[in-house]
């Protein structure tokens, strides 16, 4: 990978119901990794992977010949879409996209998939998950997101990681400042964005963003 390439797209196993995520995100330019069975979505979309990784205990059909290929023991501590991350890492990538990541049979690998979002971002790295209409981030204390041009969108805020999480919104129908969320007590579902320059701010721990608009590319 050339030093110019700082984008990466993690590609996971879970299903992808709409392409046009690949060009709102512009998957020709970034460095694509595939997560075990990631490699499936990206044949059924035409996505040429420039990295595999993973046991591949979930890919269907024999993996391809000519593409870099990274082989994992089935018995290992990071999930298959965490070994990716790290290795997008290595490779000098500070920029990571998350697909395929949400959804699925399993529960728990969307949870641990909000864990490597929550690794890239204490790696100092600018992550989000994302599938059609919905995105995900995470934010720590002394961080800002502006939420630009998605008046009408749905905003939730949760802590993550930690019991609470001190939060202050702009442009929002119910405005925050310097207020205590609480894991036990999900007040932040749900807000709905009023203006085109919104904003949310972490002043303390840290906060698992999702931005939901169904009928737009977000």
């Amino acid at each position: 990978m050339g030093n110019e390439i700082k984008r990466c797209i993690l590609l996971g196993s879970a299903p992808v119901e709409d392409g046009a995520v690949f060009n709102a995100f512009d998957a020709k330019n970034a460095y694509r990794i595939c997560a075990d069975g990631g490699l499936d979505t990206a044949r059924k979309y035409g996505i040429l992977p420039d990295l595999l990784i993973g046991d591949f205990d979930s890919v269907q059909g024999e993996l391809p010949e000519g593409i870099e290929t990274i082989r994992l023991k089935p018995e290992k501590d990071d999930t298959d879409l965490l070994a990716a991350a790290r290795e997008g890492l290595r490779r000098g990538c500070r920029e990571f996209i998350l697909l395929g990541a949400l959804g699925g049979e399993r529960f728990e690998h969307s949870y641990a998939n909000l864990c490597v979002l929550q690794f890239l971002a204490r790696e100092g790295c600018r992550a989000v998950m994302a599938e059609k209409g919905t995105r995900v981030f995470l934010l720590q204390a002394g961080e800002t997101q502006p939420l630009l041009q998605m008046c009408g969108a749905m905003f939730s805020a949760f802590p993550f990681g930690c019991p609470s999480c001190t939060v202050s919104y702009t442009g929002m129908q119910y405005p925050l400042k310097e207020y205590p969320l609480r894991s036990d007590f999900p007040l932040g579902v749900s807000n709905r964005i009023v203006t085109e320059t919104a904003s949310v701010t972490v002043h303390t721990g840290e906060m698992l963003g999702v931005l939901y608009q169904p009928c737009a590319d977000l």
